[in-house]
């Protein structure tokens, strides 16, 4: 059986609650996507894609998600961050919070296709 992360139920703080600002419901994120919400899930245990539990409902980023996809290059810097050892809200945290030298938040630069530079910052963490 596959961990899912999202399933942890983890306390999330209000400073990353409002670092994130907007949230979708799993079925909303589904629908956004234009899959099966099982498809949505996958994403989630495969590390895809990231859902916390917000007042018990599993939610994600609306950020994560622009014209229909998963924001180009997030799954991979979750991967990087999670080998960095950053849980879940550790995750946000960082990929919500701004950066002059970006600049603006990894998750801004990732939505304009400046992902390198965040991965590599992600990357430099892991070591």
């Amino acid at each position: 059986m596959t961990q899912t992360h999202a399933t942890v139920d983890s306390s999330l703080d209000r400073q990353t609650d409002e670092l994130v600002g907007e949230w979708l419901f799993l079925p909303d994120a589904t629908e956004l996507l234009g899959i099966r919400i099982n498809r949505t899930k996958q994403l989630i245990s495969e590390r895809k894609l990231l859902a916390v539990r917000r007042d018990g409902k599993l939610m994600v980023p609306a950020a994560f998600i622009q014209d229909g996809q998963v924001i180009k290059g997030l799954p991979g810097t979750l991967t990087l961050l999670s080998d960095a050892g950053f849980d879940d809200i550790e995750t946000l945290r960082w990929m919500f919070t701004a950066d002059d030298t970006l600049p603006g938040t990894p998750v801004q630069a990732l939505a304009e296709n400046r992902g390198t530079e965040v991965r590599r910052r992600a990357q430099a963490m892991a070591f």
